[in-house]
């Protein structure tokens, strides 16, 4: 099995591009995993805010108009993705963005079956803001 990895795709990718910083390489995937998990949201909650506002804290719901806070919701996380595809101020968006899945696995656990994922990417975006410095 490592003679695989030693002759096989893994060692041809890294001699046709010998200058790749791994760390950079690390954090880009994750800057563009992370916007396309927020773009989908993002655009999906535009076009069809009916299958998102269950997930809004009911806290909130009960005192504002829930198709606003959805409208601001996913304005937020419409500014996230571009801000994580731009690459400006990542680590920085990358913690607002492991706070705003916080919220959304915190405040729907009884949906914790579907929210599991969010901590994951969570995590994601954790481990972007540890590889992310600004210099």
């Amino acid at each position: 099995m490592a003679a695989l990895f030693d002759y096989g795709l893994c060692y041809n990718l890294r001699m046709k591009v010998p200058n790749i910083d791994r760390v950079k390489g690390a954090a880009l995937l994750l800057r563009v995993a992370l916007a396309i998990v927020f773009l989908y949201a993002a655009i999906s909650s535009f076009l069809q805010p009916s299958e998102w506002v269950g997930y809004l804290p009911r806290l909130l719901t009960e005192h504002f108009n829930s198709r606003v806070l959805l409208m601001f919701f996913s304005m937020l996380e419409l500014l996230l993705a571009v801000l994580l595809l731009v690459g400006i101020y990542v680590r920085y968006v990358a913690i607002a963005a492991a706070l705003t899945l916080a919220g959304i696995v915190l405040s729907n656990f009884s949906l914790f079956i579907i929210t599991f994922r969010d901590i994951a990417l969570m995590i994601a975006a954790l481990a972007l803001a540890v590889l992310s410095s600004e210099d």
